[in-house]
C-alpha cells in the first residue's frame, strides 16, 4: 500500500517525506494550498481536525503530527531501510532526548527568528528585535550544547544518523540558507560538520526535489506540525 502524504512542499511534512525515503517506503504526495484555505476544507479536517499538515494515509490508516508519523515508520519498518532508532534500548533513550530537545529547545525559537525575520511584514505585524535578539540567543544556547554533544559523537543519539538529526533537517534548511544565519552553524566546528553531513544525505537532497515554500514558515504552529 502506498502512503499518502499531504502537504509535500511544507517543512514539517519534509520531516516525514524524509523518513520514508530512509526506510524505503512509497509514498505519493498529496498538495494542499494552505494559502487557499485548503486545509480548513471538510474533507480534509476528517483526517486533521486541527487543519494542519502532515497528514498520512496508509490504507485505512490516519496520522498527523510529524514526529509521531516519522516515530511511527521507524518503528513499523525498523528492519528496513535506514536504522533510525538505534540497536539498543540505550541507544533509542538517547534518540528519543535529542528528539524531545529539537521540539521543545530548538523549534520554537527558531520559528520565531524566521517569523520576524522573513515575514513580519507579510503577516502584518511589526519584526520585534527584541524577540529575534531573545530566540536567536536561545537557539545559540542550544547549540552550544550540540556542539559539546557533537564533539563526542558524529550524530546526536551516537555515531548513527537517526530520527534525533532526520527532525532538525527542514527548519534548520531555512537557518542555513534563507536568513542570513548561517554562522550559526559555521561558528561552531562540530555542529558545522554535522550539518553538512546531515543536510548532504540523498534523502534530503531528493525530498527538496518537491519543491520549497517559504511563506509556509511564517505561521508554523497554525498549519504545520
Amino acid at each position: 500500500m502506498v502512503v499518502k502524504v499531504y502537504g509535500p512542499v511544507y517543512p514539517s511534512p519534509k520531516r516525514v517525506l524524509v523518513c520514508l525515503v530512509e526506510k524505503e517506503i512509497e509514498f505519493e504526495t498529496i498538495p494542499i494550498d494552505i494559502f487557499k484555505g485548503e486545509q480548513r476544507n471538510p474533507e480534509f479536517l476528517k483526517l486533521q481536525p486541527f487543519g494542519q499538515v502532515p497528514v498520512i494515509q496508509d490504507g485505512d490508516y490516519t496520522l498527523f503530527e510529524s514526529r509521531a508519523i516519522i516515530r511511527y515508520y521507524a518503528e513499523k519498518y525498523k528492519s528496513q531501510g535506514t536504522d533510525l532508532l538505534g540497536k539498543m534500548m540505550e541507544e533509542r533513550g538517547l534518540v528519543e532526548q535529542w528528539l524531545e530537545v529539537e521540539a521543545s529547545n530548538y523549534h520554537q525559537p527558531l520559528d520565531n527568528i524566521v517569523t520576524h525575520i522573513l515575514f513580519a511584514s507579510a503577516m502584518g505585524i511589526s519584526s520585534d528585535p527584541k524577540i529575534i535578539q531573545e530566540s536567536e540567543e536561545k537557539v545559540g544556547k542550544v547549540l552550544d550544547i550540540y556542539e559539546e554533544r557533537l564533539s563526542k559523537s558524529k550524530y546526536l543519539a551516537g555515531d548513527f544518523f537517526s530520527l534525533a538529526d532526520l527532525s532538525h533537517l527542514p527548519f534548520t534548511h531555512y537557518l542555513a540558507n534563507s536568513m542570513g544565519k548561517e554562522y550559526m552553524i559555521r561558528d561552531r566546528k562540530h555542529v558545522s560538520a554535522w550539518w553538512d553531513d546531515i543536510s548532504s544525505r540523498p534523502s534530503w537532497k531528493k525530498v527538496l526535489q518537491f519543491g520549497e515554500c517559504n511563506e509556509c514558515i511564517c505561521l508554523p504552529r497554525n498549519i504545520a506540525t
